[in-house]
Order: structure tokens, then sequence, then C-alpha cells
């Protein structure tokens, strides 16, 4: 993460640019790029750098928000990378096709302080980086595959500010995969990249008794945690006791693939906040579309994309 603080420095000096406004674009509406949205998240990835060498660098946690907006050939970019502090930076991506059905797809910086949420866009609050324009590849075999022309965008860098440090230099999209290659990527070598999924939503509920681990078997002092709703990609849910407090545990939820017998799961666990620690877990397969887990003191239920039914406290416990 120093490398990419070093980086944010260069890129904070401010350069002579004068991009046009969105609004002055020539009117190219036929994108030909794929519909990208949802939220990627590339845990997996820096769960397995991390367990191939605990000691190594791994590579950074980067959250993708792709958001439609009222105008079907635009989408807002939201790009979070996990350091301290926290770095974020939001696109408007406008996709075009050329006339050789090339797709174009050209990211644009915010003009306005606080550019409006998706739901009500407004191009003119934008302007276009050219210079920064992805364009895809012809032959991709695997999916989508577009990228800028690197120097170029070099170039107009200093003119953007420290959110250039998360500008999408090469995009990939396969399957529930996005593979970005950012601009703070080039710190990390020629192939450096994130391999960010897309995020699968379960909902459902989870109760915790107030016993604790410790807590009698004959105990009813259950504390109900509804509407709970965690991602796929190491989300996690804080269990609250009944008057809102914490209660020191929490789920988490993630893919993983292990690679002793490479084989992915789904893995719920319960881990105790205060150190980390894992205290147990549940795996499903991937494409599970329930997954729960029951270790006497915590309850869970979950359903993939759903609210999930909770169950009465005097229910738990019972078979």
């Amino acid at each position: 993460m120093k490398r990419i603080g070093i980086l944010l420095i260069a890129l904070s000096l401010v350069a002579c640019q004068d991009p046009r406004r969105a609004d002055s674009r020539s009117a190219r509406t036929n994108a030909v790029a794929p519909t990208m949205q949802g939220v990627f998240d590339n845990h997996e990835q820096v769960w397995s750098a991390r367990e191939a060498a605990p000691t190594g660098a791994t590579p950074p946690h980067v959250v993708v928000s792709i958001d439609a907006t009222s105008q079907a050939d635009w989408t807002l970019w939201h790009i979070h990378l996990d350091s301290t502090p926290p770095i974020e930076a939001t696109w408007a991506m406008h996709s075009t096709a050329l006339a050789d059905g090339t797709a174009v797809i050209v990211p644009h910086h915010a003009v306005v302080a606080t550019p409006a949420a998706a739901p009500a866009f407004d191009a003119k609050q934008w302007t276009a980086l050219d210079a920064c324009a992805l364009r895809s590849v012809a032959h991709a075999s695997a999916g989508f595959q577009a990228s800028a022309d690197t120097a170029a965008c070099i170039a107009i860098a200093p003119g953007i500010g420290a959110d250039a440090a998360l500008l999408p230099l090469e995009i990939e999209r396969e399957g529930e995969w996005l593979h970005v290659r950012l601009y703070a990527d080039q710190a990390r070598g020629a192939n450096a990249r994130e391999d960010a999924r897309l995020v699968q939503w379960f909902g459902g509920w989870a109760a915790i008794n107030g016993g604790g681990p410790k807590a009698d078997s004959d105990s009813r002092d259950w504390h109900m945690n509804r509407g709970l709703r965690i991602g796929s990609e190491g989300g996690r849910f804080a269990l609250a006791w009944r008057d809102g407090t914490a209660s020191g545990y929490s789920l988490m939820l993630e893919r993983l693939t292990y690679r002793d017998r490479n084989v992915p799961v789904l893995k719920l666990s319960v881990v105790e906040d205060a150190n980390g620690h894992t205290l147990a877990y549940s795996w499903a397969n991937p494409e599970a579309t329930r997954i729960g887990i029951n270790i006497g003191w915590v309850q869970v239920g979950l359903d993939r994309d759903a609210g999930g039914a909770s169950p009465d406290a005097k229910s738990i416990g019972t078979p």
C-alpha cells in the first residue's frame, strides 16, 4: 500500500487539461459492450494470496459497484480500495460502438462536488476522459475485453487528481468475473489486476443465545436478528442483542477454493469479533440456494436473494 500512497501523491499534482464536457460528445448510442451491473469483490483473490504466502505481498482488496442509470448507454462505477485510509472514486462510463463494431467505453470524471445518483443521472455533471477510453479487443475469446492506451492515459492523469489511481485501464468480463487493471496497479507489475467476482446476496435470520458459547441447553434467552442480508464474497453481518448492542460475534459468508483439493465452496462462519477467530463454520456448494448453521447457541438460516422467514424464538433449538 506504500507504493500506492506514493503514486497518489504524484497524481495529486494538477496539470493543465481541457477535456470535453459529456454533453458535447457526438451521439453514438449503439453500445455493444455487455451489460455490467452489480457488486464485484476480489475477496477470494486476496484470501488465496495470503494462504499461498502468509508473509508475502497480497493484492489490494477492491470492490467495484456498477449501477445502471436511466440512460442505457451509461453506468456509474464506484470503486473502493481498502487501505489506510480507504480510497474511493466514482466514474461515469459511457458505452458506444464505432462503425467497425468496436466497443468503446469512455470514463468520465465528475465536474460537480456531488453528482446525482444513478436514478437521476445527469451527463452534464461529468467530463469525458477520452485519452483513457477503453476499446474492445477483437480476438477476445473468453468474454468481453477492453483496454485503454496506457501512455495516453498517463499523460492526462495528473489533471484528474488522486482519483486517477482507481481509473480502469483494462477490463474483462468473463461469466461471473470482472477482471480489472487499475491505474495504481502499474506499481505492482505489468500483469497485476483485480479478479473480482459478482456478489450473490443471501437473506434470512439469525438467533444468538444470551448465554453466549456457554449458554445452558435449556436456555430460551434467544435474541433474534431478522432481516439479515449478507453478500457471498466475504460479506459480514454483526449479530446484535435484542436491545441493538453488539454481541461481539459476526457471521461471514465467502466463496473459497481450497488448494489441496481444488474444491470450490460457499462457507458460512461464526466469527469472534475481538480476535477474528472462526468459532464454527458450515459448507455448501457455490450454487446452493440455502445455507445455515446450528452450533447450539447460534443458529442461522439463509436463502439466496430472498428475505428468508424468521422463526419464532420459541422454535429455536427444537428439531
